[in-house]
């Protein structure tokens, strides 16, 4: 095999492996500050669709990680992105919140209920009947189904949460109709971010805490990928896929160094 060529650019999962439960993780802010001052072209990427950039901005910053607004990547602007290419101007039906309704009214998208090009499926924390019940109709009416992410369950205090995955299967299971999915592990959300900060990925690295999501998407957009042991993933369950990282490390702090 040929050897890879040294990493310039890094693109990094956020949850589980710069934060833990709201909670920095030790190393996080010297490999954030490392990357900073070697201007090393990165983004921070998030499958959440819930925030903003400007919102996940300032949450971070509260942390003491200093992200600019510019180096943060969401599902909700992956999902965007692929709209205004596929179908510039158009319109859709959302469920979610802030972090989808401001990435779609960016591109110029209208929402709406009345015979939308697309039904964008989002995270929220009030899933409502009645919105279900509209999304249902709407592509049984012909409207297109999109969702930012697959992602089934989310974190919280309490325990896990119903995703957009769930509640995408459950839209299916009424439609017949499956979704497209914007986010990770659709490699299509690390190439539109490679484009963002005009990265190529023969000479990026993906850094990320689960096998399905982050490893899967670096793997097939052709980077090289970092496994954290921080997060959701042990080192037992590795060797329960049929693909590999290129490296496995205890956390973010064992890759300051390779900046």
């Amino acid at each position: 095999m040929a050897e890879r060529k040294p990493i310039e650019s890094w693109l990094t999962d956020m949850d589980g492996v710069l934060i833990h439960e709201g909670v920095p993780i030790p190393g996080a802010d010297a490999f954030i500050k490392k990357l900073r001052e070697a201007e090393r072209p990165f983004l921070v990427l998030t499958n959440n669709s819930i925030y903003t950039a400007r919102d996940l901005h300032a949450r971070l910053a509260r942390m003491g990680l200093d992200v600019p607004v510019e180096n943060i990547w969401t599902s909700a602007l992956a999902t965007a992105q692929f709209l205004d290419d596929q179908r510039p101007g158009g319109t859709a039906y959302v469920i979610g919140e802030a972090g989808l309704t401001t990435a779609l009214h960016d591109i110029g998208y209208i929402l709406t209920d009345h015979d939308p090009d697309y039904v964008v499926l989002g995270e929220t924390r009030t899933y409502s009947f009645e919105s279900l019940t509209k999304a249902i109709r709407l592509i049984n009416g012909g409207a297109r189904f999109i969702c930012t992410n697959p992602d089934e369950t989310g974190p919280s205090t309490e325990g896990p949460l119903p995703a957009t995955g769930s509640v995408a299967a459950l839209i299916t299971k009424a439609t017949g109709k499956d979704p497209y999915f914007a986010g990770k592990p659709n490699p299509l959300m690390m190439r539109t971010g490679l484009n963002a900060i005009g990265a190529h990925s023969e000479t990026s690295a993906m850094i990320g805490d689960r096998m399905d999501t982050d490893v899967l998407a670096g793997l097939e957009a052709g980077m090289e990928t970092f496994l954290v042991l921080t997060g959701l993933t042990t080192p037992a369950d590795v060797d329960r896929y049929p693909f590999r990282p290129s490296t496995v490390v205890d956390s973010i702090a064992d890759l300051v160094d390779r900046v």
